[in-house]
């Protein structure tokens, strides 16, 4: 009833799983990762003990055919289950018993595996990998390889009985002291008509989010916050609440009253409710807005 991808980036070393299915809310049952362990992606007739005890397995240094083994081997009904594993050293490993409905199947690859089950066609994962490692040719970020990936078996069909949901995680390569630590993108479509294109409208925005974070790729790579803000805002238009955020640090942290104002400008006109926002962080005296400071910026 689903088709994905788990990965290990070899440029990152990050973990990633996207996963599209005709099922309300596929984002809590199949994809399962951990920085610096690996990524399995259970699905069919979901076994969701295979997430957390892949994931163990992982943790403990067995590879990725060991764990689809063992797995399988202590599941009675394995026969229905699909499974895919990434390990931290990237390899891959997959399962597609042999009772999954068609159509069905995986191809594990250098660093990934494609699975799906209930596709509309048996092309379907084989243009999921040959779209993933075009992409990878190309240099693309990993966010987007995985989504191109989702958009190919689109293009195949996907899904025999359509669309519901949609969801892609991602964590970083190295092992965190608490797993959420590690955790760089976790985004889900539950129930939507057309589940990946939304799932690439919102990757975007958080893409666009993610500039401004002072630990993210582009900070650490040297590029001021100005330069970072001006690309989430071609990134992610829309994005109101960014340049609200902005506006404010601006007249307040930057102490440039008249850019804030601008910057402000353009989230009241996009929505009142800003201006009504701003006054009651004055109310409050929070981040450094008094109430001179709102009726200059809301002038």
């Amino acid at each position: 009833m689903t088709y994905s991808i788990v990965a290990r980036d070899p440029v990152t070393g990050r973990f990633g799983v996207a996963v599209q299915s005709h099922y309300l809310g596929v984002g809590p049952v199949v994809p399962w990762l951990e920085a610096g362990v690996g990524a399995v992606a259970t699905q069919a007739s979901v076994n969701v003990s295979f997430g957390p005890m892949g994931l163990e397995m992982l943790r403990a240094g067995q590879p990725a055919d060991a764990v689809v083994a063992a797995l399988v081997a202590g599941d009675e009904q394995s026969n229905v289950r699909q499974l895919g594993v990434v390990d931290s050293e990237g390899r891959a490993a997959a399962h597609t018993g042999a009772g999954c409905i068609p159509a069905c199947g995986h191809l594990v690859r250098d660093g990934f595996t494609v699975q799906g089950n209930l596709i509309e066609r048996d092309t379907c994962w084989p243009a999921m990998a040959a779209a993933y490692e075009r992409a990878l040719a190309e240099e693309a970020p990993f966010v987007e390889r995985l989504l191109r990936a989702m958009e190919a078996a689109e293009a195949e069909g996907g899904d025999v009985r359509g669309r519901q949901s949609a969801a892609i995680m991602v964590v970083s390569a190295e092992l965190q002291p608490a797993a959420w630590r590690g955790r760089l993108m976790d985004l889900r479509i539950e129930d939507h008509p057309d589940p990946v294109p939304e799932l690439r409208r919102i990757v975007t925005m958080q893409l666009a989010y993610n500039l401004l974070d002072e630990e993210g790729d582009e900070a650490k790579a040297g590029r001021s916050e100005a330069e970072r803000y001006e690309m989430a805002r071609q990134l992610s238009p829309e994005a109101y609440e960014l340049v609200f955020w902005r506006g404010v640090e601006l007249a307040t942290t930057a102490g440039d009253v008249e850019a804030g104002r601008r910057e402000l400008q353009v989230a009241f006109a996009a929505d009142t409710r800003w201006r009504t926002t701003l006054q009651h962080l004055a109310d409050a005296g929070q981040q450094g807005i008094t109430p001179e400071l709102a009726e200059t910026l809301l002038g």
